[in-house]
């Protein structure tokens, strides 16, 4: 099984539906499961809060939600990906078949106590948690960024990845790959090990 955290940035990109066509061609052979960053509904809430100044937690919750958006839209640009729930009242008695899924977060995200309720927590913490907790193979990074290092520490130092992102790596370890936008040509296996 294999996470991929699908930027929000890319949202303004072409490159997103080459991704979501890559990520089709790969999700044949195994079972892909895409993270959706906030992107520009993201964005939204960031303005928000700045103008009507609400509490973080709510923030966090809206954030969530706009991950969901995004998600909407991705399911709805790949035509053969399929939405996916987690964490469920019931835990899967099957595991996922190949294929291409999207993760869509709702209310029952705000319960993990890993993801504190805070910008320190966003889409890639997310997508670290889920990789952690269906124990899966890898999680591959997609980011829109200048800045591209190996360095956990140097990439939350330039806004890259959030700040929680180092201690819940830390608390139990993810083979992660982290690809520039333009650089599928090296997808699956040519990124940058985080470390």
């Amino acid at each position: 099984m294999r996470i991929i955290k699908l930027g929000g940035s890319l949202f303004h990109t072409p490159e997103l539906k080459q991704w979501l066509t890559l990520l089709s061609r790969a999700s044949e052979y195994e079972t892909v499961i895409i993270v959706p960053g906030g992107g520009p509904f993201a964005d939204e809430v960031r303005h928000a809060q700045r103008l009507h100044r609400f509490s973080d937690s709510t923030a966090h919750h809206m954030a969530i939600l706009a991950m969901s958006q995004f998600g909407l839209l991705i399911q709805d640009l790949a035509p053969n990906c399929r939405p996916f729930y987690y964490p469920t009242e019931q835990p899967p008695t099957t595991p996922l078949k190949n294929g291409l899924y999207i993760w869509l977060p709702d209310k029952k995200v705000l319960s993990v106590p890993e993801l504190r309720h805070s910008w320190n927590i966003t889409s890639d913490s997310m997508a670290l948690w889920l990789s952690q907790s269906l124990k899966a193979d890898e999680l591959s990074i997609i980011k829109r960024s200048t800045v591209i290092s190996s360095q956990i520490k140097s990439l939350i130092s330039h806004n890259v990845l959030d700040s929680g992102f180092l201690p819940l790596f830390h608390q139990q370890p993810v083979m992660t790959r982290l690809f520039h936008f333009q650089q599928q040509a090296l997808f699956p296996d040519k990124g940058l090990v985080l470390q």
